[in-house]
């Protein structure tokens, strides 16, 4: 056997199953062309391909330089390929590629760093590139392209997390012009961590939040959602093309530098369809202001975009959450982790969220989130009755400090529903919208609780509306779209819904399969039942329906169990 280090390639077609249920011919004769083009770019800067299966490409590379630089050829040769076809019937390749140690024995090769370069492929957008870590430090300053940071990752059947960073230079081709909102519009952009240390980062994206949490408690406004905001960070997109993706007239950036108990804040407001500067700002205050500081700045935003609609008094948005700065920041950090999607991301955050209630016990959204992440180390809907009854006691509690704060009420209404109580947990997510009109994830929450009691057809435009705020969406979106999508008979896009999830657990795989046998895909449908086996031994159809589906019409509970039927039982 021979041992080499090597830089490995690994590539496929996003949706490629979709594309082939759809057109099987002419996705294979599109594929063959798309090779065709691709090899040569390979071979002229140094690589060679190893292995070609389906979908899927594997490449290797004596230098990681070459690698990346012949990924970034072929991400663009195929956007411009692609330029003038729809864009559902688009072949776009997802590219991972990592640096590590292989072994070649004849015509096979093997080792941890093809497995890690395949699931960073799985980690990468359509049309762009994820890279480790390892490969970052040595393209970077000799390459032309802008990486941003995704953060250390738990990849399936990798011990150690990953550091992955993302490119992609065909976003912006993607992306329509979206069309402004018929009243003033503003997107908060992530603000940069100046302080020099990097675990000051989730502070400034907490405070960031807290800005846009501010804003989207304005009627008169319209606010993108926080996913949608920080999606450009590290990117260089031009203010005014954010503008544009996003659909909003201005644009709020700034900084944020910490040292000892001094914090200063530099905030400027933007018109993003010039790049016109509007105002700029410094707050240099005592962290124990820092609620204050926000207040202000979200006050003073709403001022100058709405001063000629509205009257001059506007109320106070952001109520302080809590007089511990310790507490706020366990919150920031529980938050952080939640939002990781990491495999033990929910034990993190319930820990971080206990620890800020143990120091101030009336901080209300810090016991709304330790409802929420209570019921997720538990299996949410499939959780024992005395934890349900647990999470309704802290969310209830939430909601007693603070009945005016939207998140409570959304914790609220998700205990009611799992607990199958949905008139109660209809009235709590509706209250939520009603608080935080602006807020992508209340209006996706209200809709998916919709389409679970068969109001479907409202429940899809609350959750289009999320849609449209947030445009680049967190993962979560996908399953509850498919769902939807599912209940209306609309297999073929319910599995694309599904098969963007990058890890999906058995839930969300046991739905898929559900898909996949209503459109006659055995061959897929064998691979995701075997999927759900390894992640859930004691998987039954049964067992299934009694913990984890929620739909309270008999007539969508039928459809699901028709497709899982049809899919037959996981061996």
């Amino acid at each position: 056997m021979d041992r080499r280090l090597a830089a490995i390639l690994a590539a496929d077609i996003a949706g490629y199953s979709r594309l082939m249920g759809e057109d099987e011919e002419g996705t294979v004769r599109a594929l063959q062309e798309h090779h065709t083009a691709i090899c040569p770019l390979i071979k002229e800067h140094g690589g060679r391909i190893i292995n070609k299966a389906g979908d899927g490409m594997l490449a290797e590379f004596g230098s990681v330089v070459g690698a990346v630089t012949a990924a970034a050829a072929i991400q663009r040769l195929l956007a411009n390929r692609n330029a003038e076809i729809p864009a559902s019937r688009r072949l776009e390749f997802r590219i991972g590629i990592n640096q590590g140690e292989i072994v070649a024995d004849r015509d096979e090769v093997y080792g941890d760093g093809i497995n890690v370069a395949a699931r960073l492929q799985a980690l990468s957008q359509p049309g762009g590139i994820a890279i480790s870590g390892r490969v970052h430090e040595d393209v970077a300053g000799k390459l032309d392209l802008a990486w941003q940071d995704a953060g250390e990752q738990s990849l399936k059947n990798i011990v150690r997390p990953v550091r992955v960073w993302q490119w992609s230079d065909a976003e912006t081709l993607e992306q329509p012009n979206l069309p402004l909102p018929d009243r003033p519009s503003i997107a908060v952009l992530p603000f940069d961590n100046m302080s020099g240390q990097a675990e000051d980062s989730f502070f400034s994206d907490g405070v960031t939040e807290d800005i846009i949490t501010g804003l989207t408690h304005y009627r008169s406004l319209f606010v993108a959602a926080r996913n949608s905001s920080f999606a450009f960070r590290g990117k260089p997109t031009s203010l005014v093309e954010i503008g544009r993706q996003l659909g909003v007239s201005h644009l709020l950036e700034g900084s944020i530098r910490r040292s000892g108990d001094r914090i200063r804040i530099t905030a400027q407001l933007i018109e993003a369809t010039s790049g016109a500067h509007i105002w700029a700002e410094r707050y240099d205050r005592s962290l124990t202001d820092i609620f204050a500081v926000q207040d202000e700045l979200a006050r003073t935003i709403v001022s100058t975009l709405v001063g000629r609609i509205q009257d001059a008094r506007l109320q106070r948005s952001l109520r302080v959450p809590t007089t511990s700065l310790a507490a706020y920041d366990c919150l920031l950090r529980g938050m952080a982790h939640f939002r990781s999607f990491a495999p033990d991301a929910n034990q993190k955050a319930y820990e971080m969220f206990s620890r800020a209630v143990e120091l101030d016990p009336y901080f209300a959204l810090a016991n709304a989130n330790l409802a929420m992440t209570y019921m997720g180390l538990h299996g949410h809907s499939a959780a024992p009755a005395e934890v349900l009854n647990e999470a309704f006691a802290i969310a209830s509690r939430a909601l007693e400090l603070d009945p005016q704060e939207s998140h409570c009420h959304r914790v609220l209404g998700t205990v009611w529903m799992n607990r199958r109580d949905y008139d109660r947990a209809e009235q709590h997510f509706r209250r939520a919208v009603e608080l935080n009109p602006n807020d992508a994830d209340r209006r996706m929450g209200l809709g998916y609780l919709l389409v679970l009691r068969g109001k479907i057809d409202e429940g899809l435009e609350w959750m289009q509306e999320a849609r449209r705020l947030n445009p680049f969406p967190p993962v979560w979106y996908h399953p509850r779209f498919g769902v939807a999508l599912y209940s209306l008979g609309r297999f073929a896009e319910a599995a694309q819904e599904f098969a963007e999830i990058p890890t999906p657990g058995y839930w969300s795989r046991t739905r898929l399969v559900a898909c996949l046998a209503q459109l006659g895909r055995t061959a897929e449908v064998e691979t995701q039942r075997a999927a759900i086996v390894e992640q859930k031994p004691d998987f039954s159809i049964e067992k299934f329906f009694q913990e984890d589906v929620l739909l309270e019409r008999p007539e969508d509970r039928e459809l699901l169990r028709e497709g899982m039927i049809k899919a037959g039982p996981p061996e």
